[in-house]
């Protein structure tokens, strides 16, 4: 049977979330986690796959990670007692055979927390936010390595929550960095660094317009992905979770870690 499974993390221990040698990762840990319960051998032959990356210290409430197994049951009802403290399942499904959660990943949605010192204008932010939303050239908000830099923002904004700015972004898919540098972006024009004209400039790739950038990875979530599935809620017994899986708690973490943009 092929399951997929909603996997939360919290990215600080973790040299991101792709497999690497001799380093600690999320996907090490779930592949050891199924290995330590018997679902399978062999990863490649179970067709074990993330819907994408998150980059070292970047923290993940809803990520996909699928397999084959014919152990379901084990799978459902042991591996989140299997796991690390910092790496958790929140929601499972049965799916087609042929679902891969990159593959089939309609939406990605990200957030930012980046805590309000004071320094920065929220109506300024705002106004930049909105200019990401559409098609657009992110040469300058990201680390290409020969990708196509056009990108389609469906939703971007910014608002005050907690001591909080939180800034929410939905696409199909991003850049290398994007995310991060989205927010560096924001930033600057909160604090007056930059103005609404420099962001549309940045946007249509204009030459002579410095790279940016990116905004410190702690406050970074991969908050949600929207694969057409639904998923049946696991309770996880995570601190750092409420048990409707709708809100992800790191307020205490950004505060500890004190992200701020200087």
């Amino acid at each position: 049977m092929r399951l997929a499974f909603q996997v939360a993390y919290i990215g600080d221990d973790f040299y991101g979330s792709q497999m690497q040698s001799g380093s600690r990762t999320v996907e090490g840990e779930v592949i050891n986690a199924c290995r330590g319960l018997r679902l399978f051998d062999d990863w490649r032959e179970a067709g074990f796959a993330f819907s994408g990356r998150t980059d070292r210290g970047v923290h993940a409430r809803r990520q996909i990670c699928a397999f084959t197994t014919s152990r379901p049951d084990r799978a459902i009802e042991r591996l989140n007692r299997i796991l690390p403290g910092d790496c958790w399942c929140n929601g499972w499904a049965k799916t087609g055979d042929s679902f891969h959660p990159r593959y089939h990943a309609k939406t990605r949605t990200y957030r930012y927390y980046l805590y309000n010192d004071g320094s920065t204008d929220l109506a300024r932010m705002q106004e930049a936010a909105a200019l990401f939303l559409g098609k657009h050239n992110f040469t300058h908000f990201s680390r290409l390595k020969g990708k196509n830099p056009e990108k389609t923002i469906f939703s971007s904004h910014i608002s005050a929550e907690d001591g909080f700015f939180v800034y929410e972004i939905t696409a199909t898919g991003y850049l290398w960095n994007m995310v991060r540098c989205v927010v560096a972006s924001l930033t600057s024009v909160g604090r007056n660094e930059l103005e609404t004209d420099d962001i549309t400039a940045l946007l249509t790739a204009a030459p002579g317009m410095r790279h940016l950038l990116p905004a410190p990875p702690e406050g970074l979530i991969l908050w949600d992905i929207d694969c057409g599935i639904t998923f049946t809620p696991l309770q996880s017994g995570c601190k750092m979770l409420e048990a409707s899986g709708e809100r992800v708690r790191f307020f205490e973490t950004m505060k500890k870690v004190n992200i701020l943009l200087d």
